[in-house]
């Protein structure tokens, strides 16, 4: 079983640095693959990445939320369905800057399982699968 990274994702960067195998990697291009992905191939669930994502995107894969709930105010969604701008600096000290998020209000829920899918369709040749090299 591998981790997921969700649409919550806002490419803070910090998951990437200690991750012990390098299996975390931006989804290129950004336009169509947005967030953080993770291999499910080389992943050995050691959940290091969990606890440094600033934006509680990582879940275990059986435990991504069908109907994870806004714990704050105005959590940002990463599905390209908004017409929020959001910019920050992240881990690294760049500056990340997102077009069409969407917020979720807090107490507002939304399903996160279908961010399960493009995970195995960017390592399995999705847009973003040359890219990787």
């Amino acid at each position: 079983m591998t981790h997921i990274i969700t649409s919550l994702c806002l490419r803070g960067g910090g998951c990437v640095d200690v991750c012990p195998v390098e299996c975390i990697v931006p989804g290129k291009p950004q336009s169509e693959w947005p967030w953080y992905y993770i291999d499910p191939d080389t992943c050995i669930d050691c959940g290091a990445c969990i606890p440094e994502c600033p934006f509680e995107a990582i879940f275990v894969e059986d435990e991504v939320p069908a109907d994870y709930m806004a714990n704050k105010p105005d959590v940002r969604v990463n599905r390209r369905e908004g017409d929020l701008t959001y910019e920050y600096t992240d881990h690294n000290g760049a500056t990340v800057t997102f077009s069409d998020l969407a917020l979720l209000p807090e107490g507002e829920s939304i399903d996160l399982t279908p961010d399960i899918q493009p995970n195995y369709d960017y390592f399995k040749g999705g847009p973003g699968y040359s890219a990787m090299g």
